[in-house]
């Protein structure tokens, strides 16, 4: 699905060999190296992004990427929030907000009923610990396959 946010950004599903989403990707894996001890990087690259049951959208505004989203679908109604990232130069105009609420409507218009994520315990988190809660979303435990790590903290909504 392709969803228009206002009259200049647009929601695109793929486009992973484009080289503007390239470039944000590498910068979200090199904050997260930066942020944190390589076993607590639980970020993915292309090559896993592109697996069977992750979808994956770009924030646009024309050749311009703002940000980046995927959903990682690890049943039929549980899925998992992947790759969130703003482009730095596009920070503090609403895009992950607009990316977040986009991929709820979609999670839940795919019969999704509990959507998960991992983020960082660190300071370097914060903002997007406080758009999740902001959004609905609460602490919980571990999920999936992720291992008990000072490092992560995980956080759930269930969708209507």
């Amino acid at each position: 699905m392709t969803m228009a946010i206002n009259a200049t950004m647009k929601i695109i599903p793929g486009r992973l060999d484009s080289p503007a989403v390239i470039q944000l990707l590498q910068g979200h894996l090199d904050d997260m190296y930066a942020t944190s001890p390589p076993e607590s990087v639980h970020a993915l690259d292309i090559s896993k992004l592109q697996a069977p049951g992750i979808r994956f959208w770009g924030a646009w505004r024309g050749d311009v990427l703002l940000g980046c989203v995927a959903l990682k679908q690890h049943s039929s109604d549980m899925a998992e929030i992947k790759s969130m990232r703003t482009a730095p130069e596009a920070r503090g105009q609403g895009i992950g907000r607009a990316l977040l609420q986009f991929l709820l409507t979609e999670a839940s218009q795919s019969g999704i009923k509990q959507l998960y994520l991992e983020t960082g315990s660190m300071d370097f988190f914060l903002p997007a610990r406080t758009l999740y809660q902001s959004a609905g979303f609460n602490y919980c435990g571990r999920f999936a396959d992720y291992p008990d790590d000072p490092n992560s903290m995980f956080m759930t909504k269930t969708l209507e």
